[in-house]
């Protein structure tokens, strides 16, 4: 499964490739979910795809509007979030399901609690835990308007520009900038953060430098750095 955040090129350029791959492998067709708006753009460009290549791209496209989920396992989903980039674009969280007993249940014996649950009474409840979101590319109304993207066990973000000459650039629409993340840092609840996606303007040496004299600590070093 693809979870696929937006269109640009820079995110979906290995798509052609991973699916070929997974062809080539005698493996399944695999699922790949995306915004709504982009399948029937999508699917055009796998057609032309085969078309040059002479080949089939065989996979499952499957439209994703906000606050949609998706069940991939027994205890694991997938839920959308509404991110706001120059295009179409989504975040994804991938949660953990847990089933545990009422606990005005637990004296019973196994046998009281099958006639229960027999008799279409409830026996448990649910326990869903936040593990892992991807922000994708967004500016920080996408961390703002989600606030579970705080929450989450882990959080890999997008932090485009890290010099104080991005912070005003007309480019920067839909993308984060380090003192976005300065400004909110009160408010990262999450365990491990991984900031991502700098942008080619500025070298790595450059990146670690003003990260480091922004949030000296990381983060109470959970923030590291996907250079």
């Amino acid at each position: 499964r693809w979870f696929l955040s937006h269109a640009h090129l820079d995110h979906m350029t290995m798509l052609p490739n991973y699916i070929a791959r997974r062809r080539m492998m005698k493996m399944t067709p695999p699922q790949i979910f995306l915004p709504a708006k982009n399948v029937r753009a999508v699917e055009a460009m796998l057609n032309a795809w085969s078309m040059l290549d002479r080949s089939e791209f065989p996979c499952e496209l499957i439209g994703m509007e906000p606050g949609e989920s998706v069940q991939i396992s027994r205890e694991l989903s997938v839920e959308a979030f509404a991110t706001y980039h120059r295009i179409p674009s989504l975040g994804y969280v991938v949660s953990h399901h847990k089933k545990k007993l009422l606990p005005e249940l637990l004296s019973l014996t196994g046998e009281e609690i099958r006639k229960r649950k027999e008799a279409g009474l409830p026996i448990d409840y649910e326990i869903v835990t936040p593990l892992l979101a991807y922000l994708g590319d967004s500016n920080a109304m996408g961390l703002d308007r989600n606030p579970i993207f705080y929450q989450t066990e882990v959080l890999i973000m997008e932090v485009t520009f890290v010099e104080d000459a991005h912070w005003n650039m007309d480019d920067r629409h839909g993308h984060m900038h380090l003192n976005d993340v300065v400004q909110r840092q009160e408010k990262f609840q999450n365990q491990l953060i991984i900031a991502s996606h700098f942008t080619t303007r500025s070298s790595s040496k450059t990146i670690q430098h003003c990260v480091e004299e922004k949030l000296p600590d990381m983060l109470g070093g959970r923030l590291k750095l996907w250079l």
